[in-house]
């Protein structure tokens, strides 16, 4: 089963110096219907004017990957971390028992795209940590691990059952992806337009998968697409 969730009819909100969609309940937009799948609780695509950004905040037991399309976001946070991470780099925070945060457009002249995404933990109370990575992607390449629980094949390490690929792929060609029982998979499309077992896609769309052993995207345009498989 195959239920879309297209960008249209996501939660939007325009503050001017941000321009914001949410895939599922977030701040002032909520919708009973959409407060997460599984394990995965946002998925917010963000842009961020040049030299604007989310002042010191203040998080708790959630895992908050930041995956950036274009642009560059700097991090700066109360365990001392301050980073700069730019296209096709990943931040991965554990809040755990709380961590305040900023995260800032340093470009006086471009735009920051990216996809903030919080997946609940495998327990609370956990002690906060940060780490970020790049990930260049290649048609070649097939699936980057992105993000796992044990940081295996390189990603970033969440706490939690999840386990987080991206990939691109040319127009015209296909990419599969073989889904474990008992597995459920989020697919959310950055770029481009894919079809999902015969069904249309554009970026900004996702689509939640469950009992659907074999995935395979044709690719109608050059396509990036992050996949999560959950339990």
């Amino acid at each position: 089963m195959i239920t879309l969730r297209q960008a249209t009819d996501c939660g939007h909100a325009d503050h001017g110096w941000l321009n914001s969609y949410h895939t599922f309940s977030f701040a002032s937009y909520y919708d009973p219907k959409h407060m997460g799948f599984r394990d995965l609780r946002v998925i917010n695509e963000d842009r961020v004017a040049p030299g604007r950004g989310f002042p010191t905040h203040s998080h708790r037991d959630m895992e908050i990957i930041s995956y950036v399309i274009s642009g560059s976001l700097a991090h700066k946070d109360s365990l001392g971390n301050t980073e700069v991470v730019s296209a096709n780099g990943v931040q991965r925070f554990s809040a755990g028992t709380g961590i305040a945060h900023s995260e800032f457009n340093p470009s006086a002249t471009d735009p920051v795209h990216f996809l903030q995404i919080w997946i609940l933990p495998e327990k609370q109370g956990l002690t906060p940590s940060y780490e970020q990575k790049l990930f260049p992607l290649d048609p070649q390449d097939g699936w980057r691990s992105i993000a796992n629980p044990d940081a295996s094949s390189g990603a970033v390490k969440i706490h939690q059952n999840v386990a987080l690929f991206a990939t691109t792929i040319a127009a015209t060609d296909k990419r599969t992806y073989t889904l474990q029982p008992d597995r459920h998979a989020w697919v959310q499309v950055v770029k481009g337009t894919i079809v999902l077992n015969g069904q249309r896609l554009h970026a900004g769309d996702g689509a939640a998968v469950s009992e659907e052993p074999q995935l395979t995207l044709l690719a109608e345009t050059d396509a990036e697409v992050l996949l999560f498989d959950l339990a």
